[in-house]
């Protein structure tokens, strides 16, 4: 079974005060699997394409998205979501002021989960997917406690309270929580 691995954090940022000293939910991943190891991962759920086909898709995918990218488009993919640029610099008083060179400071890809009704990753009913596993620590291997998203998706330490690392409200449903 697929599982979400977390541990818990504290804050420490004093200058987020309604945040400060509380204990949040932070992801741990375990690894990040490179293009070809997810073009073999893909192969070995029944494809009737092999690695190298896989890995090839993977990667014409990959140079056309940026090349869709650089010539100010937007990238749906059906069931995913949507790739997209934003522009980050600074601004001017005047727009005759504006250079390119002195105000654009980087340009960035972005992603937005999909949000249609059948095909929903955003949020909570991505979090109703999920099944939570606390990291005890790399020297007890991946084992914890677990807790499965269900039709309510509380976890109770995921989410967003007031700009913090995650954190959440409602009851603990994560068992035997050390």
């Amino acid at each position: 079974m697929a599982k979400i691995y977390y541990r818990l954090k504290q804050n420490q940022n004093d200058k987020m005060a309604k945040c400060y000293g509380k204990w949040y939910a932070e992801m741990k991943h375990t690894e990040t699997l490179n293009t070809r190891k997810m073009a073999r991962h893909i192969a070995e759920h029944g494809s009737v394409y092999t690695s190298d086909v896989v890995l090839g898709v993977l990667e014409k995918f990959r140079t056309c998205l940026l090349e869709m990218l650089l010539e100010s488009k937007k990238v749906k993919i059906d069931g995913l979501g949507t790739f997209y640029t934003t522009i980050e610099g600074t601004g001017v008083a005047n727009p005759d002021e504006f250079s390119l060179q002195k105000n654009v400071e980087a340009l960035h890809i972005r992603f937005l989960p999909e949000r249609e009704q059948e095909l929903n990753i955003a949020g909570p009913q991505f979090l109703k997917q999920a099944h939570f596993t606390l990291f005890d620590g790399m020297t007890s291997g991946l084992s914890g406690h677990y807790y499965e998203g269900g039709e309510n998706g509380n976890t109770g330490g995921t989410g967003n309270e007031n700009g913090g690392n995650g954190g959440g409200s409602g009851s603990d449903p994560i068992e035997d929580r050390p």
